[in-house]
């Protein structure tokens, strides 16, 4: 190494001040120091990390490479997001009166049907929010419906749109949405719009500062906010929320870029499908984004609607469950796990990435075995390499217990949705993958009624008629290099 140093007119007395006969000490100096580092982090690994898959990974990799994986460890590492849970536990007088003041308004509106309570009790004890009748749940299926739905109400908003996105992209799409925001805001309505740091990393800030200069309160959501989280990369903000005026609400997976209305020039066409809401769930959701703003900004948006509406043909019962790192226990994992276990006859789970963790395989397992007819529809086609890999273990542990796999042939599918029997559906952004489960803050509507169910499910059907359903025979067969690849992908999945 100081050859070069050399080269360039440098050696280790020129940088350090010390003759050269101390190179050697100076250099096995600094090796033990990095190995220490390397222990010390692989110790702190074993204590911390939440899964034991996750802790052997780290701790092997921090202790045979230290120079390189103990600065990734303290940027990747981290499993819990401290400093948003501080500023939760200190804004308890603000977003938790809200909180609490809500849940006395729902009293109304609560089901009391016997079949609303135990089996889903523990999902509300989750989300620390009940379900809710008197919901209208609307499918939107695709980009394009769902912003065409999200354009017409935000035309419409006469108080206030509140915005929250991963991804926003500066293109005609983008652009034409903050146009609309503008315009809104200029005729006097309050909007406040919240976007991920790192999941708009690539977007020019000067397409944020002129919204924000054209009367748009737009803020970043940023997990890298204070000292200890300066070089946190590992947390994202993977919410989808668009409120107006607290009487409706939409979430689901598209983000605001051309590639979800079928744009992309490989992925394309774009399959994703979000829900409409409008009753007293409304307020749920639009508590989640006002929890986010305080963490952006330290404040609560004054003047929100907080008061619950049920509507006379609202035959739906909702629960919304916000779920994140700060959480005081692994909601988005525990919420899979209960409805897994909860299907009788059914369950349909759609995602783009099927990177789950042991307890969600073997509850995945246990359903196939104890006869219901669990299918995992996946994307034939890949945006993130390293998690399709990964997932070709998975599904080799799971498809010879009776889990039926499909690959959607279509363009790229992206919709987060879960159905279990005739009357439970779930739509949201929490993909079937460690990063959901653990490291994103994501939201998830659940719908309790058959309707919607039943439509849910012809949704489906139509996904299932565009793709081909992998065989236990398929899987045997695949090849010696491709098992290798996945097996070596699946070690770093608690890491991804």
């Amino acid at each position: 190494m100081h050859e070069s140093f050399r080269d360039q007119g440098l050696d280790l007395e020129t940088l350090t001040g010390l003759p050269p006969e101390h190179e050697p000490w100076i250099l096995a100096l600094a090796a033990f120091i990095m190995l220490l580092l390397g222990i010390v982090s692989a110790l702190n690994a074993i204590m911390t990390t939440r899964t034991a898959q996750g802790a052997v990974a780290w701790a092997i990799l921090l202790v045979i490479f230290p120079p390189v994986m103990v600065p990734l460890y303290w940027v990747f590492g981290r499993r819990r997001f401290h400093g948003y849970a501080q500023v939760r536990r200190r804004g308890g007088l603000k977003v938790q009166h809200l909180a609490s003041e809500l849940n006395r308004r729902f009293q109304p509106y609560i089901p009391r049907t016997p079949a609303a309570n135990q089996t889903l009790t523990a999902l509300e004890r989750l989300a620390s929010m009940p379900f809710t009748r008197g919901n209208e749940a609307r499918l939107l299926v695709n980009g394009d419906r769902a912003f065409e739905d999200m354009f017409a109400h935000i035309r419409q908003a006469q108080r206030y749109v509140l915005v929250e996105f991963y991804i926003v992209r500066d293109d005609e799409f983008g652009r034409a949405l903050g146009e609309l925001l503008v315009s809104r805001a200029e005729a006097g309505v309050r909007v406040r719009f919240l976007y991920d740091e790192i999941g708009s990393f690539q977007t020019p800030r000067r397409f944020f500062r002129e919204l924000a200069a054209a009367g748009v309160d737009i803020r970043p959501f940023h997990s890298t906010k204070g000292f200890r989280n300066r070089f946190q990369l590992n947390f994202r903000n993977h919410r989808k929320i668009v409120v107006v005026d607290g009487c409706y609400a939409c979430v689901g997976g598209v983000n605001v870029g051309r590639e979800y209305v079928h744009l992309h020039p490989v992925l394309s066409p774009w399959r994703d499908t979000s829900v409409a809401l409008r009753g007293p769930a409304v307020q749920a959701v639009q508590l989640a984004f006002v929890e986010d703003w305080y963490w952006a900004t330290d404040r609560v948006p004054p003047s929100l609607n907080w008061e619950p509406k049920a509507l006379p043909s609202g035959g739906v019962e909702t629960l919304v469950l916000p779920s994140g790192p700060a959480d005081a226990l692994e909601s988005c994992a525990l919420y899979f796990l209960h409805l897994i276990q909860t299907a009788k006859q059914r369950l349909w789970i759609v995602s783009p990435y099927f990177v789950p963790d042991a307890a969600v395989v073997a509850a995945l397992q246990l359903a196939a075995l104890r006869g219901v007819d669990v299918r995992i529809l996946l994307p034939e086609l890949a945006d993130k390499r390293l998690m399709k890999l990964s997932s070709y273990t998975y599904i080799g542990e799971t498809i010879f217990s009776g889990v039926k796999f499909y690959r959607y042939q279509e363009g790229f599918l992206h919709q987060k949705v879960l159905l279990v029997d005739d009357d439970l559906a779930s739509i949201g952004t929490a993909n079937l993958d460690n990063r959901s489960f653990r490291l994103n803050f994501e939201i998830s509507i659940l719908n309790r009624n058959r309707a919607f169910a039943a439509e849910v499910a012809d949704m489906l059907r139509a996904d299932f008629r565009c793709s081909r359903q992998l065989t236990t025979a398929e899987v045997k067969h695949w090849s010696l290099p491709l098992r290798l690849v996945s097996r070596c992908a699946y070690l770093l999945a608690p890491i991804q």
